[in-house]
């Protein structure tokens, strides 16, 4: 009897960590659309093509209605047992680490990392779905409001809420949000967990891309081992270390591969998260072993893109 309710104890913990475990890590981050309105606006050099991206850094330090809102935010997610990271301690991280990114750059050619601010924010604070909003203050008082679930690793729209509601007494914006989020949130954190259910059942989706850099060797993605081509080699082991050998070949030549929907495990051997450019240094360790012996670099191109460049370091 002392054994079966140890055995009992112990299942029940394990099914309790287990259920923890499945709940998406998230943060709250104003939209675009917001920043834009008021201001917050950055243009960023994107390898020669100028965009504009969102000041969070700006906006999260000057605007206490902004800090109030993603506060509350946080409280109603914290309360249904989602956990947040906080977009002023990344942003405080982020720029501790600025100088080290700023001084990462190629061995070989001196190129920097391709990656927008917004990119390193997302790769930074680690977090699965990015919650942005966007509000408006009425003139009757009411509040209309946009909350979108978007995945951060590719972008895409998982979740989303949105509504007016009535003219409220409430004085001050948060308790005025609040309100009005109430009326929703239920089915909008249904559609979060949903999601992070189909990640870990189908895996994480990614984007790998396969280049080769001009070599004196001659290698390119024809080149034969042991008489399969470089290209068929790589094919084998993504399909090998992908989630039920889920991955699209979407082009390819001698000199190049784009994957996309390419479906990594959430988690790594040894528990700890898995992300895209692990997932691609692990494709390079492989290629870099006998009888292949190809130097390689990684280039992170956001949370959710990484490319792998053959050929040299």
């Amino acid at each position: 009897m002392k054994k079966l309710i140890l055995l009992l104890t112990a299942t029940a913990f394990c099914l309790s960590m287990f259920g923890q475990a499945k709940k998406p890590t998230l943060m709250v981050t104003p939209s675009y659309v917001w920043c834009y309105k008021n201001g917050y606006i950055l243009r960023f050099d994107n390898m020669g093509t100028i965009e504009n991206i969102s000041d969070y850094r700006t906006a999260i330090r000057t605007s206490t209605e902004l800090t109030n809102v993603i506060s509350k935010i946080n409280i109603l997610m914290t309360d249904r047992g989602f956990p947040l990271k906080d977009l002023s301690a990344t942003i405080n991280s982020i720029e501790r680490n600025q100088a080290m990114m700023r001084a990462m750059q190629s061995n070989t050619s001196g190129a920097t990392i391709a990656e927008s601010p917004v990119d390193v924010l997302k790769r930074q604070a680690n977090a699965d779905i990015l919650l942005e909003l966007d509000w408006t203050v009425n003139n009757n008082r009411s509040i209309t409001y946009n909350l979108r679930g978007l995945d951060a690793y590719t972008g895409k729209q998982i979740a989303g809420a949105q509504g007016t509601n009535a003219a409220t007494r409430a004085t001050d914006l948060p308790s005025m949000l609040e309100e009005t989020v109430l009326l929703h949130i239920d089915n909008f954190t249904d559609q979060l967990q949903a999601h992070f259910d189909d990640l870990f059942e189908n895996g994480r989706e990614v984007i790998v891309d396969v280049m080769v850099f001009d070599n004196p060797e001659g290698l390119n993605l024809e080149t034969e081992f042991n008489g399969y081509e470089l290209s068929e080699i790589i094919d084998d082991w993504m399909a090998e270390n992908t989630v039920e050998h889920r991955f699209s070949k979407s082009d390819a030549s001698d000199n190049f591969i784009f994957f996309e929907q390419v479906r990594i495990p959430m988690y790594r051997p040894n528990g700890m998260s898995m992300d895209t450019e692990y997932f691609v240094r692990e494709l390079s360790r492989h290629l870099r072993g006998a009888p292949y012996n190809i130097t390689s670099k990684v280039v992170t191109r956001g949370l959710g893109r990484c490319a792998l460049i053959l050929g040299e370091k």
